[in-house]
């Protein structure tokens, strides 16, 4: 077993905020003319800033999708970064209308906080990454190391259970700041990086020397991301919901950037309907009726986001696996718009 220096337990503590109802955001939304989204304060493939500024990844194209269904135009939208800490009284006090920063649906969140889960655009699990230098090959070796984190997260509460559960002790070593942590860890503070896996791919790319560190093969929790919106209001809820599922119904029924023009053309009744040439699907969630075309055509299907952002020809490199569409194995799967 790798020995590290005996410490303490620290603390967990989780934070609270009671629920409070709002309605009528779409209208609000028209009023000032954009979306305003809280996004997390940089990670990258979900949502980072650019060399020039510009903010991308798989959670601001969520993003940019909602304004493509609201107004047509997708760059309708303003980016509030948010830490951790931060994000839940963001989206209560009403300072964003949309919440879409790699967070984990849980029981919790969607009751207690009064907040509403519109979907999983991102499968994931938490992870442990060391140093290769340490010669650690799996979590069960980490008794009393060193282990940062994000404060106000799920992934503290995990790491205590999953310390708890194996009996061994550890010191946690916490940040509000994803890139305090970060630099905590390359500085040597800790000797493990606990966070989502998708969140320690991403994480890595910063290191001073990533080729350094590895990721342990546990994976001990479920971290189902999605966008969040406040409890009490059903059409915004619904508009930010069949935004995610018109993307995932696009990729399952081949409809692209590049062809999305062509497919409104096609017999099959399916396409006709999520591009409006059938039906009024989005009249009845208070939208236009090329609601999706417009979210298709400006931002692209479900698959094409991921592969832009997090998939296996980024830096990040992470395969589709669960978040793979249900007919090709993963969990991805939207109802269908009829």
């Amino acid at each position: 077993m790798k020995v590290f220096a005996k410490v303490a337990l620290g603390a967990v503590v989780a934070t609270g905020f009671a629920g409070v109802a709002a309605a009528g955001t779409l209208d609000d939304v028209r009023a000032k003319g954009h979306v305003q989204c809280g996004v997390s304060q940089g990670l990258p493939g979900f949502s980072n800033t650019d060399d020039k500024g510009n903010w991308t990844g798989i959670d601001v194209d969520l993003c940019r999708a909602v304004a493509a269904a609201v107004f047509g135009d997708a760059s309708k939208v303003k980016f509030t970064p948010l830490s951790a800490k931060e994000r839940f009284t963001a989206l209560q006090s009403g300072e964003v209308d949309l919440l879409s920063r790699n967070t984990t649906w849980t029981m919790s969140r969607d009751t207690a906080l009064g907040l509403n889960f519109a979907g999983v655009n991102y499968y994931d699990g938490q992870g442990f990454m060391v140093r290769k230098s340490l010669g650690v090959k799996s979590a069960l070796e980490l008794a009393g190391a060193a282990v940062c984190t994000n404060t106000g997260t799920t992934t503290e509460l995990n790491v205590a259970d999953y310390f708890r559960a194996n009996k061994l002790e550890y010191k946690v070593v916490a940040f509000e700041k994803a890139d305090e942590v970060v630099q905590a860890y390359d500085a040597g503070r800790c000797d493990v990086y606990t966070t989502d896996r998708s969140g320690l791919a991403a994480q890595r790319l910063k290191l001073t020397a990533p080729d350094e560190h590895m990721v342990l093969p546990e994976i001990i929790s479920k971290e189902p991301l999605g966008p969040v919106v406040r409890q009490g209001d059903d059409q915004w809820f619904n508009v930010v919901k069949w935004t995610h599922y018109a993307m995932v119904n696009a990729e399952e029924m081949g409809i692209t950037k590049a062809n999305v023009d062509e497919m409104k053309a096609s017999d099959d009744p399916s396409i006709k309907r999520v591009l409006g040439t059938e039906g009024e699907f989005g009249t009845a969630i208070g939208l236009s009726n090329d609601w999706a075309y417009n979210i298709i055509k400006q931002v692209g299907n479900y698959g094409e986001v991921y592969e832009a952002t997090v998939g296996p020809n980024t830096p990040l490199g992470l395969a589709r696996g669960s978040n793979a569409l249900w007919s090709q194995g993963g969990l991805q799967y939207a109802p269908p718009i009829r």
